[in-house]
């Protein structure tokens, strides 16, 4: 799942959302790209969760 994240500006803003992502799925992969603001994710949780994970990180985001 690939999400776009208009907050995302620097390299604690990645820390934050690869955190955010491996409480809810501690085997995900998290691929952030901040040149593009996305982050690539492989996890077992759909998207809505992930999405709400972000969001709850103080990162909204949208499907990209």
């Amino acid at each position: 799942m690939k999400f776009h994240v208009p907050d995302m500006s620097c390299g604690h803003c990645v820390a934050a959302i690869d955190t955010a992502l491996r409480v809810i799925d501690p085997d995900a992969r998290v691929d952030s790209d901040l040149t593009s603001k996305t982050v690539t994710i492989m996890s077992a949780q759909d998207a809505a969760t992930l999405q709400a994970a972000l969001k709850e990180a103080g990162y909204p985001a949208t499907p990209a």
